[in-house]
């Protein structure tokens, strides 16, 4: 008897990498994707349309993040276990997206197999997460000290995390404002804490921080 594969919901806004995913996924016997997503919107959609056992999200959308996107999941109460790939310093993020709601965090240069591994971890219900991430989150349940990567962004709450990449990409206040659904007066309440957390001195100071972070991101 054939046994049956998980289904698999891909959330990318970028086709090649979806088809890429694609590609990969339903080459193995147990695994098979199910639909295919760019953002919140789609995914609760096909996840009310596909029902699949799991979704892999990328932390980089759009108009959006990966934790935006998990938060929506599971504000619907929508307990589909979520594995997150990206680009980015897990040590800046992967604790974030778990506290969300995510099962999982890997970073998009491991190899295919090491994808293929989380994703399996994550349908059995295990957390998915390096090595390193695991000792850091050992560490605190330990009740040591929080252990800081090296990077003052780390300093930053979530919200605080968002603005700074929005300012990173070069919008204003007001436009932050409107593609997080916050008033004018809260985004610049944020900027100022993230000018504080980061020791920075002006507004300017803060838009070339948030630009060379995001180019230093970016580059690896």
């Amino acid at each position: 008897m054939r046994k049956k594969k998980s289904r698999i919901l891909i959330v990318d806004d970028h086709p090649i990498v979806r088809e890429g995913l694609q590609t990969l996924i339903d080459q193995e016997d147990d695994l098979q994707v199910c639909a295919t997503a760019s953002d919140s919107q789609e995914t609760l959609k096909e996840i009310e349309a596909s029902k699949p056992d799991v979704a892999i999200v990328d932390f980089s959308l759009k108009d959006e993040d990966g934790i935006s996107v998990i938060r929506n999941i599971r504000a619907k109460g929508l307990q589909l276990p979520v594995l997150v790939l990206s680009i980015h310093d897990e040590a800046v993020y992967a604790e974030r997206v778990l506290r969300a709601g995510a099962n999982g965090y890997l970073m998009k240069d491991e190899p295919t197999e090491k994808v293929l591994s989380a994703l399996r971890q994550v349908i059995r219900g295990e957390v998915s997460v390096s090595d390193r991430i695991a000792g850091r989150l050992l560490q605190k349940m330990a009740g040591q000290q929080k252990v800081v990567s090296g990077h003052p962004v780390e300093l930053l709450s979530d919200r605080e995390l968002q603005v700074f990449r929005w300012i990173a990409r070069g919008f204003g206040t007001r436009q932050i404002a409107e593609k997080l659904g916050l008033s004018i007066k809260t985004v610049e309440t944020y900027r100022e804490n993230i000018k504080r957390k980061l020791d920075l001195q002006s507004g300017s100071e803060l838009v070339r921080h948030a630009i060379l972070w995001s180019q230093k991101e970016k580059s690896g």
